[in-house]
């Protein structure tokens, strides 16, 4: 497994924005839910952790907090406006309502050098880029009224005193303001000097390592069985399939359903491009009849997803059979559909 961040996710809109500016930055990271067992976190062996913002207020009743495992690990943790306030609270020091809130990109002067943001001598960067002062965005209605023993302020705000903050000496920072977004135009170095300059994680996680990885983790596992894909034409199941292929050669075998609600002309597109590019064996299976013919008179949207999803179900097991039951179902999907069904609320703003 690649050297890793493991982000805890407090409710925030923007949780998956970090994780991509990690990995663009070369560096294997995975989002988990704030509350999520320390026993699946910590078996992506992290370097480190990164708390989310979140719209909760750390002091009152209920609020998410830090798990006791993330302090206890020693690792370098990063926290991101609520995630630095949860982080203050975990430690002893102070959060309060602020007099004003702070919404919208702000000014951020760095008053203490540090590895984090860098020399509070570098020169202003008025567009864009890391200087001794930068723009960021800023969405908070707390502040930090008293750090935690062992912490300096490392930089700050019109409206907050504390922007940044870190002890040095245990590899904690915290800031207010969101480096993940593009409206803070040095965030992505700001996450890439933590990850790969402060946890130490090597930044070598490439679309050809992925890659490399996978075909190797995928014929480890397979070994000699057959395998059965689900292709819909789709980037997900696309890629899915030419991965188990380049692993796996001839032991794949794909299934594309004609359900006769794609574009015109689609079906043929897809099935063509498959067997022209790919090279796998493709089963195109014409479901036109038996899809459209279940759905007339049906009106509503969601009993019309449970037919369609239903009638997939029963064509692959039929494929299956024939096909002497592969032990294996290659099936695409996104990561945000990993990650949602177990996400924090995120029904309002960041604190």
């Amino acid at each position: 497994m690649p050297a890793s961040i493991a982000i805890l996710d407090f409710g925030s809109q923007y949780a998956q924005i970090i994780a991509r500016r990690v990995r663009e930055n070369n560096v294997y990271c995975e989002l988990f839910p704030f509350d999520a067992p320390a026993e699946q976190v910590l078996a992506i062996a992290p370097k480190g952790f990164i708390l989310s913002g979140g719209p909760a207020s750390v002091y009152a009743e209920n609020a998410p907090q830090i798990a006791s495992y993330i302090l206890d690990s020693g690792l370098p943790i990063l926290g991101i406006c609520y995630g630095m306030q949860a982080l203050t609270h975990a430690l002893g020091g102070q959060v309060d309502p602020a007099n004003e809130r702070e919404f919208g990109v702000a000014r951020v002067k760095i008053t203490s050098s540090n590895r984090l943001l860098g020399s509070a001598k570098a020169p202003a960067v008025p567009s864009g880029g890391i200087g001794n002062e930068f723009p960021a965005l800023m969405s908070h209605g707390d502040r930090i009224t008293k750090m935690p023993a062992g912490f300096i302020s490392l930089a700050k705000s019109g409206n907050s005193p504390h922007a940044a903050m870190g002890d040095l000496e245990r590899n904690y920072y915290g800031v207010q303001f969101h480096p993940e977004v593009h409206h803070t135009p040095g965030g992505s170095e700001i996450l890439r000097r933590f990850a790969v300059e402060i946890c130490k994680a090597t930044p070598d996680w490439t679309a050809e390592s992925i890659i490399e990885s996978k075909v190797e983790e995928i014929r480890t596992q397979v070994g000699g069985a057959r395998v059965l894909s689900a292709v819909s034409g789709g980037v997900d199941s696309s890629v899915a399939t030419a991965l188990v292929h380049r692993a796996i050669g001839d032991q794949l075998v794909s299934i594309y359903v004609d359900t006769g609600l794609m574009r015109e002309n689609e079906s043929a597109g897809v099935i063509s491009a498959f067997r022209e590019h790919l090279g796998a064996e493709l089963i195109a299976v014409d479901a036109e009849d038996e899809f459209l013919g279940a759905l007339v008179g049906v009106t509503d949207p969601e009993k019309k997803r449970r037919i369609v999803g239903e009638k997939f179900i029963r064509i692959f097991e039929e494929q299956a059979k024939s096909l002497g039951k592969p032990k294996f179902l290659v099936q695409g999907t996104i990561y945000p559909d990993v990650v949602e069904s177990s996400a924090p609320d995120r029904n309002k703003a960041e604190k």
